[in-house]
């Protein structure tokens, strides 16, 4: 089996133009050209010294330039039919794609606010209607906590502890995680409890009837407030959204924004926190091995 990366990628070619119609080599031609030169800026010399991390941070990368998710499906496409190629020859070689998760479809990002427009959303005086704590409590809650609409609405009055700043909350496929409250969710929060009506419903959030606010209730109230405050439409995710982006804007710590949004998978994490992909790129450069190693190699 050819060792270098490019006399492998080379030799691919070549084999492949007597079965391939000039245009798919001209695809596969393209996008391995794009992996060939990637591989070379991380000074990978060999198909087997490929990690799933690389093809991680080339995802990164492509996404942070702004290709599309088609685009990024077809580059993975060629380069995974490079390796089934490779281990014909080598069956010993481990396929650093294999498991690698990728997006299905293009991802419409909801509108997201930035940290001045999320300031002042939150930062309106509300006065002491019942209906108006709780909303206001509501937008505090789902931006401090990055939360689901879904997971919002089925918090129970035991899933919060404020005096500790903690809420628990019921993820997708029924996990649990438990997520700091900021100083001023809290704040509303108190405000909404001390005029929250009395009984034996133990939903957090109530609506007129005194019976748990559904998902429709909090979106029209969310969109509610956009208008009106920000003279824009705005949805609940845009929060979570918001909030995720601005955590990780200012830590730089995408494990614990993982942990904070509750993925389950970090690429998902790295996809949906799409602003700040050259942040992640300096932390990959700093820390990750191969990086050091050709920094140092530099000293």
């Amino acid at each position: 089996m050819p060792s270098g990366v490019d006399t492998a990628i080379t030799d691919f070619l070549a084999e492949a133009s007597a079965r391939l119609a000039p245009a798919s080599l001209r695809a596969y031609k393209q996008d391995l050209q794009l992996w060939q030169r990637f591989f070379a800026a991380e000074n990978i010399l060999s198909p087997a010294a490929v990690r799933a991390q690389h093809l991680r941070l080339f995802l990164i990368r492509e996404r942070q330039r702004g290709v599309a998710v088609p685009s990024l499906r077809r580059r993975f496409a060629a380069l995974r039919a490079w390796y089934r190629w490779l281990r014909r020859q080598d069956p010993q070689l481990v396929d650093p794609s294999r498991g690698l998760p990728m997006p299905r479809s293009e991802r419409h990002f909801p509108d997201w606010l930035g940290v001045d427009s999320a300031q002042e959303l939150l930062d309106q005086p509300v006065g002491n209607e019942p209906l108006a704590l709780r909303d206001q409590a509501i937008l505090e809650l789902l931006y401090s906590s990055a939360l689901r609409v879904s997971e919002l609405v089925q918090l129970r009055l035991g899933d919060l502890d404020l005096a500790a700043g903690l809420v628990r909350v019921q993820g997708k496929g029924s996990k649990q995680r438990i997520v700091p409250v900021g100083r001023m969710a809290k704040a509303a929060l108190r405000r909404y409890l001390a005029q929250r009506p009395q009984g034996a419903e133990t939903a957090l959030f109530l609506n007129r009837q005194g019976r748990p606010l559904g998902v429709r209730g909090v979106q029209y109230l969310v969109d509610k407030a956009g208008r009106q405050r920000l003279g824009q439409h705005l949805h609940p995710h845009s929060l979570r959204h918001s909030a995720a982006s601005h955590l990780l804007q200012s830590s730089g710590d995408l494990r614990a924004v993982q942990e904070f949004l509750g993925h389950a998978q970090i690429d998902t994490t790295a996809i949906y926190t799409h602003i700040d992909y050259q942040h992640l790129a300096q932390v990959y450069d700093r820390a990750h091995p191969r990086a050091k190693m050709k920094e140092q190699a530099h000293e």
